[in-house]
């Protein structure tokens, strides 16, 4: 029997390995060697585990289910290989509308039968991306991120893992206390779009591969159809009052629900705009990213070239300026006693926004103003005044992700030891930074939302978009956002207030809607009937009927969860918890745990350590374990090399030297009896 040559065009041959392992190998690389120019990436587009890992997440976003590696269909596989092939080989073109390498699973259209008035208006009107430039982005994006991800600096929050609006709250809550002077700058335009060549060249300052840079060169290039849509047709639409309701497909996701598309709705400023870039997709915030990337790393130097210690001052007097600052039990406590103060600054950016915190006079800050204007001029080609980058104190309140950042004096007691032992304690005048949330911007976006009215006294207004859906449908709904809502103000140093007039203007708003819906004219008697927190069925006609209880005994109505935090005593407190100063996300810490432990010095380091402090690693102790029975054929515990210490080592070289004298001994002995027979012979 001959064995089979394997088929170099069978996929199934070519998935060696796991695409989850390639992917964590090219993060472990990245992060051990960050500073290194990638060349050769092509051979990772060449991988078909990634293609096959690519293809799995947007089949998951297409169709809302994870389809397994081995429930792929052998069809699937070999489109995709065709496609991968196309790639390589220079084939692929963007945006394509009738001609596809592999088709959505559920797009089940015959281009090849289409009329030419259907074919026209595919290739004329507004399409969404189609199935094969989604995984061709994601290869790309699997296989960039590790590279710039080691390189990006940390005081980038923005579309990156493990990093958030809360990360940003946390830092600017332990790192920004004492500062006097804020720069806030709007950078978004950035995020509508660049010139391509700046963003080819900022992509080459890290990647030299030619293949990966003009697959992104032609993302940018290819131009987007769109259409617009006719006034009249518009109108049309407008004029028709009801819909009927779509039945989703088999293979369909589910739109949001309705307490998650409110949530979106409370998105801040600073994360309202998401970049896309032509034909890049999820690319688009990745090479935002790298492109404003040089903005962090002249902000690192400027941070750096500005800081002036002073000894006179309590704190930041390191010369590195990264001493703990203020109370450890208030990390946000900054001492304002003392003549002379320590010069300094710090910088966060969240997507295009951006937040400076200056320690000095207004006059520095004036200054870093000015090259900040000609810094942006220069590299990205916008045009910024003194009015988009305003420097406001820190008592009119500083508004950043929705919270405002503002100042509260305080008055300790400060007890310390003088000389001699006595403990003196005096009065201290120090400040707290305040992270609290923006009421004002609750109202708006809640008025946005259609949820409310009026700014003054907002008066709650039912939400009609519930109207058909049962009341345990519609509470469980609003519990879910408010419960959102609570994790969303999680670091507010005001989060009971807030949340309190969150469910305050939810549980009027459904009061209302519970009203117009069971005809029972106002929101107290919806009250009397469901309670406090609306958890009691309301009865659209009157006459008696079983009792609730009963009914919901034997399953024949729905349970009913009241509302949450319908009284302020029922919110949580504001989270406190201590944040680190050199924080990284918990992918970065096992990432660079792992490296530093796969690192030969690191085991060398160690092995020296126990030398030195005279232990024993357990795999030395297994060993004399081994060779103490083989030689003695008895089993010593840890306990009894622990006690002999030392007399382990001479008792061994005893044996040791016992031992090969008895063998020199007896090589003697046989040596003579040898000699003697042998004369004998003779």
């Amino acid at each position: 029997m001959q064995r089979r040559a394997p088929d170099p065009d069978d996929p199934t041959n070519l998935m060696k390995e796991d695409g989850v392992s390639v992917c964590s190998q090219m993060w472990i690389e990245n992060f051990r060697e960050p500073d290194r120019i990638v060349t050769n990436l092509t051979s990772y587009i060449r991988r078909f585990e990634l293609w096959v890992l690519a293809y799995q997440k947007v089949y998951a976003d297409e169709t809302g289910t994870y389809i397994p590696r081995s429930a792929i269909q052998k069809s699937a596989l070999e489109d995709l290989l065709t496609l991968r092939n196309a790639v390589l080989d220079d084939r692929f073109k963007w945006g394509a509308r009738l001609q596809f390498f592999i088709k959505s699973p559920r797009d089940k259209t015959d281009y090849e039968s289409l009329s030419k008035r259907k074919i026209k208006a595919i290739l004329t009107t507004t399409q969404p991306a189609p199935f094969q430039d989604k995984i061709v982005q994601e290869v790309l994006f699997m296989i960039l991120e590790p590279i710039y991800e080691s390189r990006f600096s940390q005081k980038s929050y923005a579309f990156r893992p493990g990093r958030n609006a809360h990360t940003v709250l946390r830092v600017i809550r332990r790192n920004f206390a004492g500062y006097l002077w804020y720069i806030k700058g709007d950078l978004s335009t950035v995020l509508d779009g660049m010139k391509v060549g700046l963003v080819i060249n900022a992509l080459m300052r890290d990647v030299r591969d030619k293949k990966v840079i003009d697959l992104v060169k032609s993302a940018l290039v290819t131009p987007v159809i769109t259409s617009r849509v006719d006034e009249g047709e518009k109108k049309k639409k407008t004029k028709r009052k009801y819909q009927k309701k779509r039945v989703l497909a088999e293979d369909e996701p589910k739109p949001d629900p309705y307490w998650l598309e409110s949530f979106f709705g409370f998105a801040p400023e600073e994360a309202e705009k998401h970049p896309k870039w032509g034909h890049c997709g999820i690319l688009s915030p990745l090479l935002a990213n790298i492109c404003l990337d040089e903005l962090d790393r002249w902000m690192e130097r400027k941070i750096k070239e500005f800081y002036r210690p002073s000894k006179s001052d309590v704190i930041w007097n390191s010369p590195e300026g990264e001493a703990e600052q203020g109370n450890t039990s208030w990390p946000e406590f900054v001492p304002t006693s003392g003549p002379d103060k320590t010069r300094k600054m710090d910088y966060v950016r969240y997507g295009g926004h951006i937040l400076i915190g200056i320690r000095g006079p207004r006059a520095d800050a004036a200054t870093l103003r000015k090259q900040l204007i000609e810094f942006v001029d220069q590299r990205y080609m916008l045009k910024l005044d003194n009015e988009s980058l305003p420097i406001e104190h820190i008592t009119k309140g500083i508004m950043f992700l929705d919270h405002v950042l503002c100042r509260r004096v305080v008055y300790p007691t400060l007890r310390y030891t003088a000389t001699g032992g006595k403990i003196i304690s005096e009065k201290g005048v120090g400040t707290l930074l305040s992270v609290t949330a923006s009421l004002k911007q609750c109202i708006k976006q809640f008025r946005k939302l259609n949820f409310l009215k009026g700014d003054r006294d907002p008066d709650p207004q039912p939400c009609f978009r519930m109207f058909h859906a049962t009341q345990a449908h519609t509470n469980a709904q609003m519990n879910k956002f408010l419960l959102a809502m609570v994790e969303w103000y999680r670091y507010a140093d005001n989060r009971k207030k807030i949340v309190n007039f969150c469910s305050y203007i939810i549980r009027g708003s459904l009061a209302k809607l519970y009203a117009a819906k069971y005809k029972l004219r106002s929101r107290a008697k919806v009250y009397k009937i469901g309670a406090r927190n609306l958890g009691r069925p309301l009865k659209e006609k009157k006459g008696q009927s079983p009792d609730y209880q009963n009914l919901l005994r034997m399953g024949l109505v729905e349970s009913i969860d009241g509302l949450l935090f319908t009284r302020m005593s029922l919110v949580p407190e504001a989270d406190y918890t201590p944040f680190p100063g050199n924080w990284r996300p918990d992918h970065e810490k096992a990432l660079i745990e792992y490296i530093r432990l796969d690192d030969p010095k690191t085991l060398e380091e160690q092995r020296s350590c126990i030398r030195e402090q005279g232990l024993v690693s357990p795999q030395d102790y297994v060993s004399m374990l081994v060779w103490n029975y083989k030689r003695n054929a008895i089993a010593m515990d840890q306990l009894s090399l622990v006690k002999s210490g030392g007399t382990n080592i001479q008792n061994d070289q005893q044996l040791l030297s016992s031992s090969n004298h008895e063998n020199y001994e007896d090589k003697t002995k046989e040596e003579e009896e040898s000699e003697g027979l042998h004369v004998a012979r003779i």
